[in-house]
């Protein structure tokens, strides 16, 4: 079973050669632009910053900066805060885990989790998705993004690196099931189709839900 450890220790070991080698991929897509722009209009203006949660290098968490919303990073792994901070001084990102987020309850206006509950096990999601509701303001916005699917793809000494992790691939029907579970009003599922031509072998899911 992953552990946090195992996360932070993959994402330490690779940070720089990720960043280098993924910079610019992750905003390439316009879907993926379309369903940040959608979520940066369902934040209330009023009703404290967003978190960019499981962050890495702070792309997502910028593009949400130029759409106009008060946000700020947060990870597990200190080498992917030290590119982020590198490459985006002005903002503010901060080191922890989802499982124990730094935020005094119902103090933020919305919260994204791009592609960063694949290495929390399937029994503690949960857990996680409680304590993202726990921070949130009533009414405030959550989209989570994930490949969906059954089988994990396990990554494999990536970039030469001695490390392994599984990236956990799950369904969109149980994980909006498990959003409700936790108290969640789950409004938007939309799920891309596999396109290969853009290295995508398989789907790829977005969840909107509103605490």
């Amino acid at each position: 079973m992953t552990t946090t450890e195992d996360t932070r220790t993959f994402y330490d070991t690779i940070a720089e050669d990720y960043a280098d080698h993924f910079r610019g991929v992750h905003l390439a897509k316009p879907l993926d632009r379309a369903v940040l722009a959608a979520f940066a209009e369902l934040v209330p203006a009023d009703r404290g910053p967003v978190a960019d949660l499981g962050c890495g290098p702070g792309w997502i968490t910028a593009h949400l900066a130029s759409l106009g919303l008060p946000v700020f990073g947060l990870d597990l792994s200190e080498g992917m805060l030290t590119v982020a901070r590198r490459h985006y001084p002005e903002l503010p990102f901060e080191q922890g885990s989802m499982l124990e987020l730094p935020v005094a309850d119902e103090a933020l206006g919305g919260a994204v989790s791009w592609y960063s509950t694949i290495h929390t096990p399937l029994d503690r999601l949960p857990a996680l998705f409680a304590e993202i509701r726990r921070v949130l303001a009533p009414g405030a916005p959550l989209l989570t993004a994930f490949q969906a699917g059954d089988v994990p793809r396990r990554h494999d000494r990536p970039f030469g690196h001695r490390v392994t992790l599984d990236f956990e691939r799950r369904r969109p029907e149980l994980m909006a099931e498990l959003l409700r579970g936790a108290g969640f009003d789950v409004r938007h599922r939309l799920v891309s189709e596999p396109d290969e031509s853009l290295g995508e072998p398989t789907p790829h899911a977005y969840l909107i839900a509103r605490r």
